[in-house]
């Protein structure tokens, strides 16, 4: 008797999670086909750096068989970690040791990673799902905004914060977060800011103070973010126009106006990119009944707020899981979906906790004081008299 065809997947969303769970599957010769929004890879900014943890980002990438070429893509010295507040008292001034076991990299080079592991047609481009809606047969129809229809045996979500599979199986929906983060960048920062670039140094900043935050990662490039606790209205009630660079630098020197100009500098010499959005969070704990031929991974399973580093990293290791459970039960679906669905619901529920306390952490009346002695339990030497930047 001949065995029976293996399932057709489709995988909606081309970022990390989505991305690893096509790579694992290919290395076992299990096809699946990624369908991305973007019209190509460079259409739009990645982001940042990002630390990837052993247990996760790091295991998902050496199920991948990319874990060599990872290591040669990271920055030792963006390990290192700087602690201040609105004065420019430092607090914790790490330097680099490139050994912490969380080695970062830049999201862009390790995007194109994964999509440079993939065989050609894998990601099909300029996909944007409009909906999805399950057949009589038990498949699944993807309807696309230019009009292009596919079907698919194994529906998987990794569309992100506000995923068009979700409500297939969920009617939650991501609820601010109370932050609203300004994304600043500057471009060659050591040659054209480098009193800035020396502020931030080659690592992690966090300038804390007063509920706000102005920090991110330094480097030749600084990816930084102004952010501020603010009611959900915030941004649309100042009267500002956000798309204007001009207008948007005023509006934020307005509301840094008591920080040393040795910060506030990041934001008046920042490039003209800035881009203003809220921070949004999925209730801690979503989870879903079980319906056939669909589930979530990454952002559109348990978005979470982005301090904790722990968003990425949970969303490479569902790709990791669910590739794994597809290559197990490769005749048997609905145990493939049980199996990764009941080990992400708690560790995912965890990484959700520790990004919510890393919130508050981070964004307090007494900042940055609960972010210091978080640093100090962990071990990192405390700067207790503080020195001026």
């Amino acid at each position: 008797m001949p065995p029976s065809p293996s399932p057709s997947i489709a995988v909606v969303g081309g970022g990390l999670s989505g991305l690893v769970l096509a790579r694992i599957l290919q290395r076992h010769d299990i096809d699946c086909t990624v369908y991305e929004l973007d019209a190509t890879a460079g259409a739009r900014r990645q982001g940042g750096l990002l630390d990837l943890h052993v247990e996760s980002g790091q295991r998902a990438l050496r199920e991948a068989g990319l874990y060599e070429r990872f290591r040669r893509l990271t920055r030792p010295q963006a390990e290192a970690v700087r602690v201040m507040d609105k004065a420019g008292t430092v607090f914790i001034d790490q330097a680099s040791e490139g050994n912490s076991g969380r080695p970062e990299i830049d999201r862009t080079d390790l995007r194109a990673l994964l999509l440079e592991s993939l065989r050609p047609g894998r990601v099909v481009w300029d996909r944007k799902l409009s909906h999805a809606r399950r057949l009589a047969d038990g498949r699944y129809e993807l309807v696309f905004a230019n009009g292009s229809c596919e079907t698919a045996d194994l529906l998987v979500g990794a569309d992100g914060a506000w995923s068009r599979v979700r409500p297939l199986l969920s009617s939650a929906s991501p609820e601010y977060a109370g932050i609203s983060y300004f994304e600043l960048h500057l471009t060659d920062a050591p040659t054209t800011v480098p009193a800035s670039a020396a502020l931030v140094g080659t690592g992690s900043l966090f300038a804390l103070s007063d509920n706000k935050n102005l920090g991110g990662h330094g480097g030749h490039d600084l990816h930084l973010g102004a952010m501020l606790r603010t009611t959900e209205d915030w941004l649309d009630t100042r009267g500002v126009d956000w798309s204007d660079a001009a207008a948007t630098r005023t509006a934020l020197l307005a509301e840094f106006a008591d920080w040393t100009p040795a910060l506030t500098d990041l934001i008046r010499h920042c490039d003209d990119d800035i881009v203003a959005r809220r921070i949004y969070a999925l209730p801690t704990g979503h989870a879903w009944p079980r319906i056939p031929g669909v589930t979530l991974i990454g952002d559109a399973a348990h978005l979470m707020s982005p301090f904790a580093g722990e968003g990425a990293n949970a969303a490479m290791l569902d790709g990791h899981d669910l590739a794994l459970a597809l290559i197990e039960h490769r005749d048997d679906v609905e145990a493939a979906l049980h199996q990764y669905e009941t080990a992400m619901y708690p560790r995912s529920a965890d990484a959700a906790r520790q990004s919510a306390r890393g919130l508050d952490l981070c964004f307090a009346d007494d900042s940055p004081r609960g972010l210091v002695e978080f640093f100090g339990r962990m071990g990192v030497p405390v700067t207790s008299a503080g020195q001026r930047s």
